[in-house]
Parts: structure tokens; C-alpha cells; sequence
């Protein structure tokens, strides 16, 4: 009889996202198999907890935001030789950078928002961009501290606030238009996925996850359906992405505007990857061993 995986879920974590994380690893945990997996919770309350994964064979990270999806617990389990699900430490640490990533997209026709990045000292009067924007915190995820202003007045008092998450933030013009989300597993696009706030104008934190936005399958034309999730697969591809990510896009006039990418999307049965993962063929937990079998191999 061969031996079980031993298998650490990595959750809990230091930033802002926490809860989400908490919420994920439990769910992980409950349908892993226990006759493949000799599974081991590590809740992570400080740093120095992630050398609990000593030892182990895989480690499915949970987290979510700053060191989780930023590189430094890639970075540490590749130094103990151990190997996870997700990007690599380099990816992962770029793709928190909202900026960054932009950046680099804008050498691949990628269509995005026009924005700026700014610290504590930058002149906010003297941004020119066109109202409504929103602001960002360039590094995070989970849209945690994220605000539209109407006005230079409602900028100047909301980026307090915005400041709380990050010491630079991301500011770009509002586009009108459908949220929509697409997923790549293992380099193949997973069906298009439309949002739809109920409580609040975009998908912000708290309507990610107080269960009041709609989530479902778009349709689209063929065409539109295909050019989504080339450009999908071409964002993975440049950014050099591995396993899985989902990418998110303000869709205006026929035209997807890429928003952002996310490493290590949100994996609870309710979140919008398995959602995809579904309609493509794979329940929650064939998807998790999906993920797990492609991270190994």
C-alpha cells in the first residue's frame, strides 16, 4: 500500500483578508480525501507559523493578500523544497503589484483603464484623469479598500481611507459597463462569468462576500466569448502564471478592460472559480485534486 500524501492547508494568515482565507481553508480541508491525503492544518497567526510545513509533501495555500498571494510563502516553502498550488513566488509577487501588472500588459494590446499610481506626498489636485475614478490599494486583493469618487472632494476625503490598506494606491478612470470574470485552469479558459453587485455599484469586499451579488455565466457572441478568453490566456501567459488564476475585466461596448488578476482566487464551494469549474465538467472537489495533481506534476 502506497503511502498518503501528507498534505498542510495553509490558512488564517496577517492581512486584511483574512476572514476570507479562514473561510476557504476550512472548506478545503472538509473535502479533501482522506484516503489519498494525510491532511495537516497549519492556521497561520504569524509569520514564523509557516515552518509548521516542514516536512510535509504539499501544501495547499489558503491565504489570501499580503503573504499569502505576494510571494513570500512561494518564496519559503520553494527554500524547504516543498511544493504548492498556485504561481511561483515570482508571479505571485507581481501580481499583487496593480500597477506593475498593468505595466506590463500595456506592451500586449491589453485594453485597461487609464490610471496613475500615487503615494502620501503626490498632489492629488493635480490628477488627470476624468471623474468618476476609483481608487485602489496597489497591492491586496479581494477589492478590500476599494472606493469611487464622484469628485475631487470626495477623493481628497475618501483616500484616508485607502491609505489605510497600502502607502500607494492605484487611480483610474470608471468605466460603465459589465463586470465580468474569466477563469484558466492548466492554460484552458473556463466558461465567462458576468457580475452583478446588488448592494453596492462594483464588487467590492463586502459584496464578494455577503452572498448579495449575482454570479452567472454570460452569454456572448462567439466571437466576444473567444477574443475574452484569448485575452485571458494571454494575460496568464505573460505573466507567467501556473496551474490557475481568473482574470477580472469591465466589459464596455464590446471591448474587455482588463481590472485585475487574481493568483489565488477565492476557493470556498460558493466562490466564483468553482462556479466556473463546475459548468466546466469538475465539482468542488474534483477541481481542488485538479489543482493539487497539476501543482505536483
Amino acid at each position: 500500500m502506497s503511502r498518503k500524501m501528507k498534505l498542510g492547508v495553509l490558512y488564517g494568515g496577517i492581512s486584511s483578508e483574512r476572514e476570507v482565507s479562514i473561510n476557504t481553508g476550512k472548506q478545503i480541508i472538509n473535502i479533501l480525501d482522506e484516503e489519498k491525503y494525510n491532511v495537516v492544518e497549519i492556521f497561520l497567526n504569524k509569520k514564523e507559523d509557516i515552518f509548521k510545513c516542514k516536512g510535509l509533501d504539499f501544501v495547499f495555500i489558503a491565504l489570501h493578500g499580503k503573504f499569502g498571494e505576494d510571494g513570500q510563502v512561494q518564496s519559503i516553502l520553494d527554500s524547504m523544497g516543498i511544493k504548492y498550488n498556485g504561481s511561483d513566488f515570482s508571479t505571485s509577487s507581481l501580481c499583487m503589484n496593480k500597477y506593475l501588472v498593468k505595466k506590463v500588459l500595456s506592451d500586449y494590446a491589453v485594453q485597461m483603464p487609464r490610471g496613475i499610481i500615487v503615494d502620501k506626498k503626490y498632489d492629488l489636485c493635480n490628477i488627470d484623469l476624468t471623474f468618476p475614478i476609483i481608487v485602489k490599494p496597489n497591492f491586496g486583493g479581494s477589492s478590500v479598500g476599494i472606493v469611487k469618487c464622484e469628485t475631487m472632494d470626495e477623493l481628497l476625503k475618501n483616500v484616508k481611507e485607502s491609505f489605510g490598506y497600502d502607502d500607494k494606491l492605484l487611480i483610474e478612470e470608471f468605466i460603465e459597463g459589465q463586470e465580468i470574470t474569466c477563469g484558466i485552469l492548466n492554460g484552458e479558459a473556463l466558461p465567462i462569468f458576468k457580475i452583478i453587485p446588488q448592494n453596492h455599484e462594483f464588487f467590492n469586499y463586502i459584496s464578494k462576500y455577503d452572498n448579495t451579488s449575482i454570479e452567472e455565466p454570460i452569454e456572448l457572441s462567439e466571437d466576444l466569448d473567444r477574443m475574452i478568453k484569448e485575452i485571458s490566456k494571454k494575460c496568464y501567459d505573460v505573466l507567467n502564471c501556473r496551474i490557475y488564476s481568473r482574470i477580472d475585466f469591465i466589459l464596455k461596448d464590446g471591448i474587455p478592460y482588463f481590472l485585475e488578476i487574481n493568483t489565488l482566487p477565492g476557493m470556498t464551494e460558493g466562490s466564483l472559480f468553482p462556479k466556473m469549474g463546475r459548468l466546466a465538467g469538475l465539482d468542488f472537489k474534483s477541481l481542488v485534486d485538479n489543482i493539487i495533481e497539476s501543482s505536483i506534476n
